[in-house]
């Protein structure tokens, strides 16, 4: 098969699409499957607002089982979100392999399957992503015909998006996808009925949600209910006797890794049942014998170790991702995202104890003006239980506003919802603040839901202790550097000036990250950009001692060569063990020419009339700090008419697992199709193209300028 083939059956082209784009994408995705002989797949678009990964359709795997998978981070440790930013193809061969790259993932899906991961991107944009998954007897490497599909697979629904007349439908729940398997005639299906009936043991079918759509008479006596009271139900839900996490954790396996297993049951009062599941891509299908006529254990599956699920499975999940969270609003987005599906709940209030009140510090499914009038309530108000369960410690759980109006009677006129779940949020017996979960409608609380609930409160207060903490120091780190940075830049004749600092997304330290724009005349003006080594405070205070000597040496009328060398031998006489890269241009507005010299920093880019961009070439010199006696050459370029100058420092471009040759390039091709626009818009769009997510692993500093077109700038 061709590289460039187009098969048979492959996804039609959009305007073929009967149904426009979202049939289109979903015909990829079900061709995608059948051609790689994979039992489940999925694909994930980039939600812009948030910006998080929305699970949009989905095949060979049961809608239940995709609840804490439907919105991910960009930002989360999946296979997926490192698929997009590494722009590769991140496969997994088992279950050891997840667990030792993704143990997040693996401590959640404990189940024997491999997995493979690519981003979807377009000619301007990466769209999502593709994700596959193989029955557990797949080999741990895929083939190159497999690799070829999924490449290509990719490729096509990135074309589909990108030729698509309008943006893609982000569903609140992924679209099912049929894998179209192919149908028995009817009287072929009554044949293998009777012969089924035939057969001395019991004999039942599941589809992938765990329903029974075919039962034998032997089955139902041996399961002791009637076939007609099973057909359509779940046997861990219509048979008391196999409410069991356990059990259904044993279909979950059989559906995730397509792998025959055994277990045995026991149907009261001392009748041991031993069930047989053989999982395909249309179902699961089940052989119940007795216990004392089992054959011999070399003709049977092997039985297959599992992990309890039902609620279990909720709350390991839901642990493992609170230890993630970082922020009060990473916390919250995750309760909003993941929690307040996981117990079905419409509305949320997160806040926090703050001087004997209730700061509220995020909600969900409430109207403006009630949080206004909840936020900020002493502990003790009568307008909801939420002091109360903090001064005890103890949930309180109202299943209808009645429960909740004998002793709070305006509690629910105020907040309009029908059922409460109030959690206190403690550690160690002090409180930290309340998480309030609510239903539209009247709902009862069952006593595993309790118990899960109040569980996950104790982690929450911790998530949220933790993430109070994090915002506070963050806070004063990032004041801290904005005192050290310009509060404004002068102003320079027919000359457009831009800048922006942005702090790394993680970490609290204080980088040394600076950007300065100097008036020397009435035509001639200094840009300088640098960045201190490390981040701390150290590292900000020699920033401003750079900025400063600079600023002095340069105003004093040293040319480019001598403004560094001046800092360097200051930075040497300092003694303060950090390096500093630092980029000092000069620019001649009337001569329209440009002097550059660098310290070891990155160039900035250069985009003129014509629309091409791409890199200054600067001889550079040795960073600040290394040698004291070292003589800065000086790069003299023309400044052309209309020129955008982009100064950037490197955490712009040093993304992990990416060449920083390409991101640079990717960066001048995007600056000089947006070079008319506004510049602060260019700077939010140069940040956003490199890092989509909006979490920047290092701190970001850049700096435009635009030159004036047409006659030079007089004096």
């Amino acid at each position: 098969m061709g590289g460039g083939d187009e098969p048979k059956g492959t996804a039609p082209a959009l305007g073929d699409a009967p149904d426009g784009l979202e049939d289109a994408l979903d015909t990829v995705l079900a061709t995608t499957v059948r051609r790689t002989g994979a039992s489940i797949g999925g694909i994930y678009l980039i939600e812009e607002a948030e910006p998080v990964l929305r699970l949009v359709a989905v095949c060979g795997m049961p809608l239940e089982f995709t609840s804490p998978w439907r919105r991910l981070p960009l930002t989360a440790p999946v296979p997926l979100a490192d698929a997009i930013r590494e722009e590769r193809l991140v496969w997994i061969g088992d279950q050891s392999d997840m667990a030792r790259r993704y143990p997040r993932v693996a401590a959640v899906l404990p189940y024997r399957f491999p997995l493979a991961a690519h981003a979807v991107t377009g000619m301007r944009r990466c769209w999502g992503g593709l994700v596959l998954m193989w029955p557990a007897d797949h080999a741990r490497r895929p083939t190159s015909r497999e690799r070829h599909h999924i490449t290509s697979s990719a490729r096509r629904l990135a074309r589909l998006l990108d030729h698509a007349s309008r943006p893609p439908t982000l569903p609140d729940q992924p679209r099912i996808v049929s894998l179209d398997a192919p149908r028995h005639p009817a009287h072929v299906g009554l044949v293998a009925v009777d012969y089924a009936e035939r057969l001395p043991e019991g004999a039942l079918a599941l589809d992938l949600e765990g329903r029974i759509t075919f039962v034998t008479k032997t089955a139902a006596r041996l399961l002791g209910r009637d076939d007609g009271r099973l057909l359509g139900t779940r046997p861990w839900q219509s048979l008391p006797w196999m409410d069991d996490p356990v059990i259904e954790d044993h279909y979950r396996t059989a559906v995730v890794s397509r792998a025959p297993l055994s277990f045995t049951a026991l149907r009261p009062p001392d009748q041991w049942l031993t069930f047989e599941l053989y999982p395909d891509t249309s179902g699961i299908s089940v052989r119940i014998t007795p216990a004392a006529e089992q054959s011999t254990p070399s003709t049977r599956p092997r039985p297959v170790t599992v992990t309890p699920t039902g609620r279990l499975y909720q709350l390991v999940h839901l642990a493992a991702a609170l230890t993630e969270t970082v922020s009060v609003r990473d916390l919250f987005e995750l309760i909003a995202d993941q929690i307040l599906p996981a117990f079905r709940a419409q509305g949320l209030v997160l806040s926090a104890a703050d001087a004997g009140r209730l700061k509220i510090l995020g909600s969900f499914g409430y109207p403006p003006e009630v949080v206004d009038r909840l936020d900020g309530l002493m502990l003790d108000t009568d307008l909801s239980p939420a002091g109360q369960v903090l001064a005890t410690g103890t949930p309180a759980f109202f299943a209808s506003p009645p429960e909740l109006s004998r002793s709070y009677p305006d509690a629910p006129l105020l907040s309009g919802k029908q059922a409460w779940a109030f959690l206190p949020l403690m550690i160690t017996g002090r409180p930290v603040g309340c998480c309030v979960l609510s239903y539209v409608r009247p709902h009862t609380f069952s006593a595993d839901e309790r118990a899960v609930m109040t569980s996950l409160a104790g982690l929450i207060a911790q998530a949220l202790d933790r993430a109070r903490l994090y915002d506070a120091q963050h806070g004063v780190a990032h004041d801290l550097q904005q005192a050290l940075l310009p509060r404004a830049l002068p102003t320079v004749a027919g000359l457009d000036v831009a800048a922006r600092y942005l702090p790394a997304s993680r970490g609290v330290e204080v980088g040394g990250d600076f950007y300065d724009l100097l008036r020397l005349g009435a035509t001639t003006a200094a840009a300088v950009i640098g960045d201190v080594e490390g981040h701390s405070i150290a590292a900000a205070a020699l920033m401003g001692q750079v900025r400063t000597a600079i600023h002095a040496h340069a105003t004093a009328g040293a040319p480019p060569d001598q403004v560094l060398a001046c800092t360097n031998r200051l930075l040497a006489d300092l003694n303060s063990g950090l390096l500093v890269s630092c980029l000092y241009a000069q620019l001649d507005l009337a001569g329209r020419e440009i002097a550059l010299a660098s310290a070891g920093h990155v160039p900035p880019l250069l985009c003129h009339g014509s629309h091409e961009a791409g890199l200054l070439q600067v001889e550079p010199g040795p960073l600040l700090g290394v040698d004291v006696d070292f003589r800065y050459p000086v790069t003299r370029v023309p400044l052309p008419a209309d020129a955008l100058l982009a100064f950037y420092t490197d955490g712009l471009v040093e993304v992990p697992g990416t060449d920083t040759s390409r991101a640079t390039d990717a960066l001048a091709r995007y600056l000089a199709d947006v070079r008319d626009h506004a510049l602060e818009d260019v700077i939010d769009g140069l940040v956003r193209h490199v890092w989509p997510s909006g979490r920047h692993t290092d701190d970001i500093a850049v700096l435009l300028l635009r030159a004036p077109g047409g006659h030079p700038v007089s004096g």
